[in-house]
Order: structure tokens, then sequence, then C-alpha cells
């Protein structure tokens, strides 16, 4: 078992929890919102890196035909349990993310929140991404410069302050310290680290052949809690759509 797999297996519980409060807050319907905006209506999609689910959730809510993979064994045992306590249908594989093993072509619309980062090989994930979609697909991603903290310790400062200001605010991140370090050291060995994003995922995204690319610098107005937007300010989310034509 490789090291990301591990580190997600062993927080896939109470980041099930996180997922199950999102589902009954705001933003179900914000999430939904943004994803038909750019998809629209009777998509097959594909969700990558799904965690316990969410994304496979509302957009099965939404009547898409979903798939939905992960590598980690303990996040699809708690998104195949908080998809039959929504009541909806997802199809559920193990598989790298990076180098998935599906008939090319056979989606309208692929989606990721929070797992481009993580990616050891990322162009490389865009490049197989890219094949998976039907012509006319898109992709969305959703992700941050989570770590570009670690290559820039003014960031790391303010990030630190924001933290316990959201703290005191009342936000819980639902990692303890030991998890939170673990992290930081995956990211030390990961490429996109030390990337500016969305710049540097537009440039590969060209790479691979995506043509239309929209890109939102911060949606976090749109799907954050006020203590997410102070925690997160030095890293807010932001979105791509990539089309394939």
């Amino acid at each position: 078992m490789g090291e990301i797999e591990s580190y997600w297996n062993n927080r896939a519980n109470t980041y099930s929890e996180m997922i199950s409060e999102d589902i009954n807050s705001f933003k179900r319907e914000a999430w939904s919102k943004i994803i038909k905006n750019k998809a629209g209506d009777n998509v097959k999609a594909l969700d990558i890196g799904t965690g316990p689910g969410f994304f496979a959730i509302i957009m099965s809510q939404m009547g898409y035909d979903v798939t939905a993979v992960d590598c980690s064994t303990s996040m699809l045992e708690e998104a195949k349990s908080n998809t039959q306590l929504a009541g909806v249908k997802v199809k559920f594989m193990k598989g790298d993310v990076e180098n998935l093993d599906l008939p090319v072509e056979s989606f309208d619309l692929i989606v990721n929140r929070n797992v481009t980062w993580t990616l050891k090989e990322p162009v490389k994930a865009y490049k197989n991404w890219f094949s998976l979609l039907k012509k006319s697909g898109k992709l969305l991603i959703f992700d941050a410069n989570w770590y570009l903290r670690l290559a820039k310790p003014e960031l790391e400062e303010e990030y630190t302050k924001d933290i316990k200001l959201a703290v005191d605010m009342g936000y819980d991140c639902k990692t303890n310290e030991k998890q939170r370090s673990k992290c930081k050291d995956i990211a030390r060995n990961l490429p996109l680290t030390y990337e500016l994003r969305p710049e540097w995922d537009k440039r590969a995204l060209t790479q691979c052949g995506f043509e239309k690319i929209i890109i939102e610098e911060d949606i976090s107005n749109k799907i954050y809690t006020e203590e997410e937007k102070v925690a997160y300010r030095t890293a807010p989310m932001f979105s791509i759509c990539a089309c394939k034509y």
C-alpha cells in the first residue's frame, strides 16, 4: 500500500463525518448548481478521488449516471455506506487515479475535488483523463494551492494565524496534529506543492489536448462557511473547466 493510500485510509472515518455534514448543509445545493452550470443534464460522469462520495451522491441526485473511483479501500467503504443512506445508485471501483483502466471516450464529464494536488505525475493523469472523455466532454477540477506555504514561509505564517482565528470562530478541521504533520510530509514530495496554480494546470491541460479552458481563481464565497473562508484565505479554492473538442 502506498503512503498516500494509507494516509487516506486513516482519514476515512472523520472525512466521512465532514462529508455527511456537507450533504446536510447549503453546500449540497451550492455544488450541484456549480456542476450543473458547467455540465448540463443527462450526463455520464466519472468522479475521480470520490473519497466518502460527496460528489458521487449529489451528481446521482441530479440524475447523472455516476461511476466513482478512489485509491483508498476505506474511503470506498464509507462512500458505499453514504450512498446507501442517501438512497442513490453509484458504480464504485478502486483504482490508480493517474492511470485508470476504463474505456476511452466513455464519459461526458470527469469531476474531482482536492485530488490533483496529491498526484505524483499530474500530466500523466491529465492525459489519461482526456482519453476517457467523449468528444465535447468536460473535465472539472476543484483544488487549491494547499501546500504552497511549504515553499513560501510568509504564507505559512499567515496560514497559522488564519487557522487559529477560524478555530476561535468554531471551525473544526477534523484532523489531529499527527495527521496534519503526515500530510505535510507527503506534500513535500509532490510536484504541485511547488507550482503556482491554476496557471500551471492551464499550461498542462493545453499540452494534453484540451482546447477551451475556463478558470475561476476563487470560488470560496460559493462553497465555504464563514469559518472556512477565514481558515483557507491563503489557499482559495479555484475551479477549472477544460473542454475536449
